[in-house]
């Protein structure tokens, strides 16, 4: 589950996403499936070493079916390995391969199972003497090849459970597009035709290519916020929660983290 975002915009990019990880599993000896959430998992990823780019991760919360694992839990192996090569500063495109084999051999050695789903990592950064960034998105194991999003133009990249933040940005979600098109009869031309038509039409007037950095940040962590706080009056799965971590990247300062939580003890009264 989750809710990842990366913004690409004029002054920089933002990454952010929220803190709960989601696991499922069946009940012995009946059909039931029971859910459980922690909310403080760590899904920005932040590699030493790499200034200029970092990731969130959504869909799949952990590798592994005996002992689960977050992504966040094998970052010191990919900072070691990254290390090693002593490549330097990579660019985006190359961090994102690296990030992608490297959890391909991950997904490998953990024997997590085939029918688990993807764990997606979405790469946001800037590279060496370019003055906007980029976004790649990877998806493990089943497309492990960085396509690149929002090229030539600024915008919002998202992923996980996103249907309210789809509702609310674009007036459409991957559930309603699905049901237009079962019930026109529709193929995969007219479908995106139409997609085309209504979000031309009723989605919401916002000038990515104008807005400041700042505003890339509020707007990144409302999305997330109103999803959260709406999930508490759903039934189904509540997937997003938690503390909202956020970063930007810039091409003059890098990486800078603008509210990510910390590890604290308990506060007693005297």
């Amino acid at each position: 589950m989750t809710l990842a975002i990366v913004f690409k915009g004029p002054e920089g990019v933002v990454l952010a996403a929220d803190s709960r990880v989601t696991l499922q599993f069946q009940v012995a000896g009946t059909n039931a499936v029971m859910s459980a959430h922690y909310d403080n998992a760590t899904k920005l990823l932040k590699v030493q070493g790499q200034e200029h780019v970092a990731a969130v991760t959504y869909g799949l919360g952990v590798l592994g079916a005996i002992e689960p694992r977050t992504a966040h839990s094998f970052l010191p192996e990919f900072e070691a390995a990254l290390n090693a090569s002593k490549r330097g500063r990579l660019s985006v495109k190359d961090f994102a391969d690296q990030l992608s084999a490297f959890f391909m051999s991950q997904h490998a050695a953990s024997q997590t199972p085939a029918n688990a789903g993807d764990m997606f990592f979405l790469v946001g950064g800037y590279n060496e003497g370019e003055p906007y960034g980029r976004v790649f998105e990877v998806a493990v194991p089943s497309a492990p090849a960085p396509v690149e999003h929002n090229t030539g133009i600024f915008g919002i990249r998202w992923g996980g459970q996103s249907e309210i933040t789809a509702r609310v940005l674009n007036s459409l979600d991957g559930g309603m597009i699905q049901s237009l098109k079962t019930r026109f009869n529709l193929d995969d031309v007219q479908t995106r035709q139409l997609v085309d038509e209504m979000q031309a039409e009723h989605a919401l007037r916002i000038p990515f290519q104008f807005l400041p950095l700042q505003d890339c940040v509020d707007l990144s962590i409302l999305l997330i916020e109103t999803t959260a706080q709406l999930m508490q009056y759903i039934v189904g799965v509540r997937g997003v929660g938690g503390a909202i971590d956020v970063a930007t990247i810039t091409r003059t300062d890098g990486y800078r983290p603008v509210q990510v939580k910390s590890v604290k003890g308990k506060r007693y009264e005297a």
